[in-house]
């Protein structure tokens, strides 16, 4: 067995940021040193052939000043070359996609790749057009392009294009290092995305959360505790296992939810409420643990949160041990909707905020959603109302 070789992580950098810089590097598999810049927007890799470090940082001062020259003798009104859809990945990819989440980061990667396959890495950025667009969602939507391979709902469609309109978007707001936009403009701009007609929003029923709550100690302690916590504060699963000891306060009665695992970015804490705290004291009972432990660890490692196909693999389970009937789309995200359903007597400012909703018109666009009860109760006190007035 071959013994595995310590990555260098050594790296120096000459020059300035957007005008002459230079980066050199080692390579993670052969140890050969490259030699990284950029020229006209686009990034430039090339092996120096050699392992030597302190030669390396005395060929990147010499590039680097030798870019100052080439800057410098350049004119103002020198036309750069047509931005293709490669270059522009590839810049995004460098400097917007890292600020990102880990599943945004993923996802973009995965997106950017789909969208390169389809039409092409050379395609000139500004060439694209309402054919283009068209032609895409007929072919997402077919299953003909995308890492499934399986067709997909105008929902996910409509998720892909908002990306590609928003890197379209920026490189119309972002400059290259002579200063000039990196695209005019968003040719795309203005099309119509593809919107799901009816889009199944499944609401959990009190009945189902029952059952469900009944069996969840059966599949593991950790699937009991998230579940409460999902019912119990309306938050997404992705921020729920997630949680740590140094988010809980028992004393103080609150939960921390940090924006690096909201998908809206926000962060904010909400109190908990007496069902929360009791689960959250059982969850300390089974995993004892200060500061950053998870409140939920992975089964195999409890130094790591649980992991998102874990819950999904734990609420399928459950389902089938309730007896529940398999309906698409019945979910964690079911307790979300059922959460901001079940205030909805609260004002929605408050609601927003125990739930981590930035803005109340997603609240009545896409969770609540009025039970029989209540609208046969507002039917009634409104007709009650005008006989009273009659």
């Amino acid at each position: 067995m071959m013994a595995r070789t310590k990555r260098d992580r050594r790296a120096y950098s000459a020059g300035e940021w957007g005008r002459n810089r230079v980066r050199v590097f080692p390579d993670p598999r052969t140890g050969i040193i490259q030699v990284q810049w950029r020229e006209g927007g686009r990034r430039i890799s090339r092996s120096l052939k050699h392992r030597d470090w302190d030669r390396a940082k005395k060929q990147a001062d010499e590039i680097a000043a030798g870019l100052t020259e080439t800057v410098a003798a350049k004119t103002s009104d020198a036309e750069p070359e047509p931005l293709t859809l490669g270059t522009l990945f590839d810049i995004y990819g460098d400097e917007v996609t890292p600020t990102k989440s880990r599943r945004s980061r993923n996802h973009d990667r995965a997106m950017m790749k789909m969208f390169l396959r389809f039409f092409g890495k050379h395609r000139k950025a500004k060439t694209l057009s309402q054919r283009d667009w068209d032609r895409f969602i007929r072919a997402r939507r077919a299953g003909k392009v995308g890492p499934s391979g399986r067709k997909v709902s105008d929902r996910t469609v409509e998720r892909d294009l908002k990306l590609l309109l928003a890197i379209l978007n920026w490189a119309g707001k972002s400059r290259d290092e002579e200063g000039r936009l990196l695209l005019e403009s968003n040719p795309l701009r203005g099309l119509k995305l593809p919107k799901e007609k009816n889009p199944a929003r499944v609401l959990l029923t009190d009945a189902e959360y029952e059952a469900l709550l009944k069996v969840a100690g059966d599949i593991d302690w950790r699937f009991r505790v998230a579940l409460v916590l999902a019912h119990e504060t309306g938050h997404r699963i992705g921020a729920i296992r997630q949680l740590r000891w140094s988010d809980i306060d028992l004393e103080a009665r609150t939960i921390r939810w940090r924006g690096e695992h909201e998908k809206n970015g926000y962060e904010h804490r909400t109190p908990m409420t007496v069902m929360a705290r009791c689960i959250l004291e059982e969850a300390r009972r089974h995993h004892p643990g200060i500061g950053n432990a998870p409140v939920m660890p992975a089964p195999r490692d409890p130094f790591r949160c649980l992991g998102q196909s874990r819950a999904r693999i734990w609420w399928d389970r459950a389902e089938k041990l309730a007896g529940l009937e398999p309906r698409l789309r019945r979910g964690w995200h079911s307790l979300r909707r059922k959460f901001a359903s079940d205030l909805m007597d609260l004002p929605l400012k408050v609601l927003c905020e125990l739930g981590g909703w930035k803005t109340a018109e997603t609240v009545l666009q896409c969770y609540q959603r009025p039970d029989e009860d209540r609208l046969r109760k507002a039917i009634e006190e409104y007709r009650g109302g005008r006989s009273a007035v009659n």
